[in-house]
């Protein structure tokens, strides 16, 4: 699906970028080869490949998934503006 002057114009509004209109026909063509790179890695088969984080292989490493909450509760909400039963009190802003 190509993309035409229109669109180029309403991206570049979108993303807050300032283009003149002499610009705009080089985005359409960088926009248009990005696409076509796109629909060309679509293509090809996957099928069997696992997903990966890196290009090397690597280990994470693990830690053990204990709760800690610091034991800090005085000093956090001390910071508050209002607290109640050791939680912050907020104005509601739903109806």
């Amino acid at each position: 699906m190509p993309v035409d002057l229109a669109t180029v114009r309403r991206i570049a509004r979108l993303a807050h970028i300032a283009i003149s209109d002499a610009e705009a026909p080089a985005l359409q063509g960088e926009l248009n080869a990005i696409l076509t790179f796109v629909e060309a890695l679509e293509a090809v088969d996957v099928t069997g490949v696992e997903p990966m984080t890196s290009v090397t292989p690597m280990k994470l490493p693990m830690r053990e998934d204990v709760v800690t909450d610091g034991e800090i509760e005085p000093q956090v909400l001390a910071n508050a503006p209002l607290a109640e039963d050791g939680f912050f009190v907020v104005p509601k802003v739903v109806e």
